[in-house]
């Protein structure tokens, strides 16, 4: 298991890469639908602490698989094994959602987050075999991997009342882990393979909340008088939708990545817009539960469930890819955009101005290009 050559040209992402990105929608649209109901029960403060903390389990077994294999993807029948392996931890950790939300038993979710983990410290050690001079790190990644995650079933026996605390340390811990291993030996990451599977994955995130929200918008068929409302939310899903995509492709990604510094602060930030990408379709169904009265949030209130994770979204693309490559007219147009849909709610029409905003956001990109024009911005290639 030899590094990989980080100037590898034409390194695309692998089959098994792309069918491990789909068992993650699974998670993914189980962690909305439970977010959505927290919402419309009126449980707001409680829905978002544990769709941060399903989340940060979902986003981080998938971040850590993705640059372990930017680096040391052989694909030989062991290292396919492993990462099915992987696969089956997500679908069981899908299964603890529920009881995570309901009932705020993690023990299902850590178990499964175990067993996705361990597989990947046995990755990390077949890979210090033959690492040549980042065989420091991978080892610091193995034994950093492998405590946290002794912890995390260790934490499992403490009282409700400490266990809270408990998951934030052990978050801590796990976000620790990668500075200490990189400060030792870089492991040899394809810039353009890494911002590639970001950019896959966050087309599924997208994928997700387009087919959420359209289930929703056609189950509230049947229980709203006129459609004029509900055709004004598709559309503001699809506007939406497109403009976070538009947004997220505009700059060259991979620029990004330059060195360990920007490297965490890309890979860090993108839990943000991950999670962001994510909530927007538990938002949608939030603005139609209020049309068809299955809620008891009322205007503006609920809007904010679809114009937080908006806002976010493009304030943190903007924040970590496209503030370093854009002129002044785009790093004030697009934190004004951001702003703007955050606030909406506020104003009298918010369907149609959000759509407005976001629509006016992608004008000026579409008018202003990358400072870098010698690198087109990131297209994934599927």
């Amino acid at each position: 298991m030899t590094p990989r050559d980080p100037d590898e040209a034409g390194r695309a992402a692998s089959t098994l890469e792309l069918f491990f990105d789909l068992v993650f929608v699974v998670a993914v649209s189980i962690a909305a639908a439970q977010l959505h109901h927290a919402l419309i029960e009126g449980h707001v403060l409680d829905g978002i602490v544990n769709y941060g903390f399903v989340f940060f389990g979902i986003w981080w077994a998938w971040m850590n698989f993705t640059w372990f294999a930017t680096s040391f993807d052989t694909d030989d029948w062991l290292y396919r094994v492993l990462t099915i392996v992987q696969m089956g931890g997500v679908l069981v950790f899908a299964s603890g959602i529920g009881p995570a939300f309901e009932e705020h038993d993690y023990a299902v979710l850590i178990i499964a987050y175990v067993v996705m983990r361990v597989a990947l410290v046995a990755q990390w050690l077949r890979a210090s075999r033959s690492s040549g001079p980042t065989r420091r790190a991978t080892l610091i990644y193995a034994a950093g991997i492998a405590l946290v995650q002794a912890l995390w079933l260790a934490c499992l026996l403490l009282p409700s009342g400490v266990f809270t605390v408990a998951l934030i340390v052990l978050i801590a811990a796990e976000l620790v882990v990668p500075i200490v291993a990189e400060r030792t030996g870089t492991t040899p990451w394809h810039p353009h393979h890494i911002t590639e599977r970001y950019g896959l994955f966050t087309l599924i995130l997208l994928g997700e909340s387009l087919l959420a929200s359209a289930n929703a918008i056609i189950e509230a068929q049947r229980d709203v008088g006129s459609s004029g409302q509900l055709i004004g939310i598709a559309a503001l899903t699809l506007v939406a939708t497109a403009a976070m995509w538009w947004v997220y492709f505009w700059p060259p990604h991979h620029h990004a990545i330059k060195d360990v510094k920007s490297s965490l602060a890309y890979v860090y930030g993108h839990f943000l817009i991950f999670a962001a990408a994510g909530a927007f379709s538990a938002g949608t169904e939030v603005a139609i539960d209020v049309l068809t009265g299955h809620t008891t949030l009322h205007q503006p209130y609920a809007s904010f469930a679809y114009t937080v994770p908006l806002a976010v979204f493009v304030l943190g693309i903007w924040a970590l890819a496209i503030r370093p490559h854009a002129d002044h007219v785009v790093n004030t147009a697009l934190p004004v955009a951001g702003f703007l849909t955050l606030v909406d709610p506020l104003i009298p029409v918010p369907f149609a101005l959000t759509a407005a905003i976001l629509a006016g956001a992608v004008t000026v990109l579409i008018w202003r290009r990358p400072t870098d024009e010698d690198d087109a911005p990131a297209r994934p290639r599927v």
